[in-house]
C-alpha cells in the first residue's frame, strides 16, 4: 500500500504539459457551462426549478476536478472563464453574481491546483488524501468569496450580496458538497489507479 501511495503522490506533484492543461481547462469550461443547464432542465422536469442547480453546485465540480487533475493554472482559468462564458451563452448566473462567481470559482480552481501536490502521510489512503485536498480547496474558496463580498459591501457599497449570503449558499449547497466529497475523491482515486 505504501508504494502505490508514494507513486501516486509523485505523479500528483508534477504538473502536466501546457497542452494538457489547456485542453483540460477548455473541456472543464464546457462541462461547467453544460452541467448547470442539464440540472436546470432536470429541475424543471421534476418540479424543483433552478433550486436543483443551487443545491447540487454543478459548476463547482468541473472547476475543482480540473484543478486537482491539471493544476492551478487550469483551475484558475476554468474558474474565471466558466461563469463568464455561461452568462454570455445562457444568461446564467445573474449578471450581479458573475463577478462573485468568477472570484469564488477561480479561487476553488487555484487552491485545488495548489493542493494537488500536497504530500500526504503514507498511512493516509489515497481516497482520503484527495478528500482532504478537496475540502481544503472548498474552505479556501469560500474564504476568498467572503473577503470579496466584504470588500464589495464595505468599500464599494454593493447591496446585491451580503456576507450572510455565503452561509445561506453553504447551507443550500450541502447536498452538492456531499456529492463533491463522494465523486471527486472517487474520480481522483480512479485516475491514480490508471496512472
Amino acid at each position: 500500500m505504501q508504494s502505490s501511495n508514494t507513486s501516486s503522490e509523485s505523479v500528483a506533484r508534477t504538473l502536466p504539459s501546457v497542452t494538457y492543461q489547456t485542453v483540460a481547462a477548455a473541456l472543464a469550461v464546457v462541462a461547467a457551462v453544460v452541467l448547470p443547464q442539464i440540472f436546470h432542465v432536470v429541475g424543471a422536469a421534476v418540479g424543483a426549478g433552478p433550486m436543483l442547480g443551487q443545491t447540487l453546485l454543478p459548476m463547482h465540480l468541473p472547476v475543482l476536478l480540473v484543478g486537482l487533475l491539471a493544476g492551478p493554472f487550469a483551475g484558475v482559468a476554468t474558474g474565471a472563464l466558466a461563469p463568464v462564458v455561461s452568462f454570455a451563452l445562457t444568461g446564467m448566473p445573474m449578471a450581479a453574481l458573475v463577478p462573485f462567481m468568477v472570484i469564488e470559482l477561480a479561487a476553488y480552481g487555484l487552491f485545488a491546483g495548489l493542493l494537488r501536490g500536497v504530500r500526504m502521510p503514507a498511512a493516509v489512503p489515497s481516497v482520503l488524501g484527495w478528500l482532504i485536498r478537496l475540502v481544503g480547496a472548498q474552505v479556501a474558496g469560500r474564504l476568498v468569496d467572503v473577503v470579496a463580498i466584504v470588500v464589495a459591501v464595505s468599500l464599494l457599497g454593493n447591496t446585491t450580496m451580503t456576507v450572510a449570503s455565503v452561509w445561506t449558499a453553504v447551507v443550500a449547497g450541502l447536498p452538492g458538497l456531499v456529492l463533491q466529497w463522494v465523486a471527486v475523491p472517487a474520480i481522483m482515486f480512479a485516475v491514480d489507479r490508471r496512472r
